[in-house]
């Protein structure tokens, strides 16, 4: 038995897809999939009509990713829990696949597969903890577009060490999709639900090793990702989210940190955004000038 757990807001099209790949993936594997919805309203309920064996909570308003999962996690009880994005689907054996590997690795706590971008490229889902270089060299960054075969970034990104198949002991994995065993979950508590969006992942994954569980990064099972499906459509709130976490995850990892070290951190992750911020606005003004330019 497998617990689904997909966190939606505002991406109900994208679901539809996401769980119809999930039931086809799943080739008969027991699997019970709970949609946790936070306050959408894009018409999620006709997810109770298309799919009436999901399992729809709808929270009266956003309460962020973690709490959402929480709330799944504690009503589920299967020995397997996938967290998978609404805007993901699952390819072929991605069930099969991920739930052999766990049950041959008792101390797999964790497993990340393969993630790919809608146009196939690869996502780098499988990294190392951030540093302060991170803000620089992290997936998205503009130095990491710049050179990307630059050694700060290979040493961020450790998916690009893969070989495609074989299965690698990482840092940490993208929450976008990860299969986590009940029992490491019952042994380390769920996400840290002060985490609203973004690096929940990271924090859970640093935890998980601490308590000795592994975390691997198994590319053999592959999901398919269309990024940012809500946070695109709220740039300013994904943003500003997205470097509260950050700034929270360095405030835990160096809690004995002095002050001229957070405010350091707290300086770069100010100026990240800013940066994060100016490059959206430029990427929509050359959007704009090319469908301007075809009329």
């Amino acid at each position: 038995m497998i617990d689904v757990i997909i966190v939606n807001y505002n991406s109900t099209a994208y679901l539809v897809d996401c769980l119809k790949s999930v039931k086809q993936s799943l080739n008969g594997m027991s699997a019970r999939i709970f949609v946790q919805d936070n306050a959408s309203s894009d018409g999620v309920d006709k997810i109770r009509e298309d799919f009436p064996d999901v399992f729809l909570t709808r929270n009266p308003n956003n309460i962020g990713f973690a709490a959402a999962v929480n709330q799944a996690l504690a009503v589920g009880d299967s020995p397997y829990v996938v967290l998978l994005n609404p805007d993901a689907v699952v390819l072929d054996d991605f069930f099969r696949l991920s739930v052999d590997f766990m049950e041959k690795n008792p101390r797999a706590g964790i497993v990340g597969p393969k993630i790919l971008e809608k146009d196939g490229r690869l996502q780098n889902s499988a990294r190392s903890f951030p540093t302060a270089l991170t803000a620089l060299f992290g997936r998205t960054s503009f130095l990491t577009r710049l050179f990307p075969e630059n050694r700060f970034t290979r040493k961020n990104l450790l998916s690009l060490a893969s070989d495609g198949s074989s299965p690698m002991e990482v840092d940490w994995v993208s929450g976008a999709c990860m299969v986590v065993k009940r029992e490491a979950v019952e042994n380390v508590g769920g996400l840290d639900d002060r985490f609203f969006l973004y690096w929940e992942d990271a924090d859970w994954c640093k935890r998980m090793r601490d308590s000795g569980w592994q975390v691997v990064y198994y590319p053999k099972a592959v999901v398919r990702h269309f990024t940012g499906a809500s946070s695109q459509k709220e740039i300013l709130r994904s943003v500003y989210e997205f470097h509260k976490s950050a700034y929270r995850l360095f405030e835990k990892q160096f809690s004995s940190g002095s002050f001229v070290w957070r405010a350091f951190i707290f300086l770069g992750l100010f100026v990240h955004s800013g940066l994060a911020l100016a490059s959206h606005a430029t990427r929509r003004m050359v959007e704009f000038s090319s469908r301007k330019s075809r009329l």
